[in-house]
């Protein structure tokens, strides 16, 4: 006897998510920063991956690489300006995200566990902000990324060591630069999008937070 497949249900799952009722005390202008940063990180990816494709984590190779995206990729320049300012919007957005939940006390229980969540994603954000920084290494890239690291040795007792995990060594060389490239499109993007998930089931479930 033939068995006849279930249907999976996905239509009628992202059906329940686009009409899921909006509380009318959050249909305000400043619930929606959160949802901004969501679709401005979406668009990070996006242009992100292109500029990968022709990035040279080297340090002989990595401006020249972006000398080449502006001048002879199609767009390229335009692909580089959408991804450095949608990088300074998801920061701002983010922010302000944070300071609209400070402001209305949506910290508070039983969001205690999403507060700290969101916490570590602005964290997260700003070090997203500063592995990009420097991955150009033109001038401002290159002393940003010996600052950086400088910063990191100036931590009592694991310092030394912290220098040298964040140089790769004992100045900044090819292992740097490519150690900082790898954090910024693998390592940041896997734990962004797996501290999302948990955020976004977690208002889910507890739902939006009420008015003040």
């Amino acid at each position: 006897m033939a068995i006849e497949p279930k249907e999976v249900g996905v239509k009628d799952m992202f059906k329940e998510i686009a009409e899921h009722p909006v509380p009318r005390h959050a249909r305000n202008f400043i619930f929606c920063f959160g949802g901004i940063s969501f679709l401005l990180f979406l668009v990070q990816v996006v242009t992100g991956i292109v500029l990968a494709v022709y990035y040279n984590p080297t340090m002989e190779g990595a401006y020249q690489s972006v000398m080449f995206i502006n001048d002879e990729v199609f767009m390229g320049k335009a692909l580089r300006s959408v991804h450095n300012i949608a990088a300074n919007l998801m920061l701002i957005m983010v922010v302000l995200h944070f300071l609209r939940v400070v402001f209305t006390g949506a910290y508070k229980p039983p969001r205690q566990f999403n507060w700290v969540v969101g916490v570590l994603l602005l964290l997260l954000v700003i070090l997203f902000c500063f592995t990009g920084y420097l991955l150009p290494l033109d001038q401002v890239g290159y002393w940003a990324a010996i600052i950086g690291t400088k910063i990191l040795g100036s931590i009592p007792i694991v310092g030394d060591q912290l220098l040298l995990l964040g140089q790769a060594g004992t100045k900044i060389t090819d292992h740097t630069l490519m150690r900082f490239f790898i954090i910024h499109i693998v390592v940041l993007p896997v734990v962004v999008i797996v501290l999302l998930i948990a955020h976004f089931l977690m208002i889910r479930k507890q739902g939006i937070s009420g008015p003040l």
